[in-house]
């Protein structure tokens, strides 16, 4: 079963934070093993199993790349081999990842710095872009409701290449 639907709320990209709290907290009661400790073994695992995807809705539905990974997954958008980034995206991104390369043999941390703000100002801008779509993806239908799903694939991509970066300019940030 659907994360949302488990949870009774719309598909969102931006849920109701505390009604999904309270939701998970009324089926982590509702299905809790030890309350069900004396029902026949099958009924028992039927609620373990219950108790399970409650926990993995609340983990994927709470975090919010987890949760767009999620609908974007739910509705076939992210497939292995088949996820491509914009040309221009790609070719803004290969300066810094030049920029990096060469910190590699001349490591300076003014540099360091320099790439880290535009990397962080890249992703402002890219979290900036997006969050319109988010916020009214749920009232949207038919082909509107497709291409704003194709933004947010783009957007969630764009977003794990930036994030690599980052992990790269930490690990410099370590080393000096």
């Amino acid at each position: 079963m659907n994360y949302f639907e488990f949870y009774t709320l719309p598909e969102s990209f931006l849920p109701d934070e505390k009604a999904l709290k309270a939701k998970y907290y009324e089926l982590s009661r509702a299905y809790h093993p030890d309350f069900h400790a004396n029902e026949p073994q099958e009924k028992q695992q039927e609620i373990l199993q219950l108790s399970t995807q409650n926990t993995n809705a609340y983990r994927t539905l709470s975090d919010a790349d987890l949760r767009m990974q999620y609908i974007l997954k739910e509705y076939g958008l992210l497939e292995e081999g088949k996820n491509e980034l914009p040309a221009a995206f790609l070719m803004e991104m290969m300066e810094l990842n030049e920029e990096l390369m060469e910190l590699e043999f001349d490591f300076d941390a003014a540099k360091l710095h320099e790439i880290g703000e535009k990397s962080a100002g890249v992703m402002a801008q890219l979290e900036n872009d997006v969050l319109p779509v988010l916020q009214r993806y749920p009232e949207l239908h038919g082909i509107t409701k497709d291409e704003a799903l194709q933004q947010v694939k783009t957007y969630y991509l764009k977003k794990k290449y930036l994030l690599r970066i980052q992990e790269t300019l930490s690990k410099f940030a370590a080393r000096s």
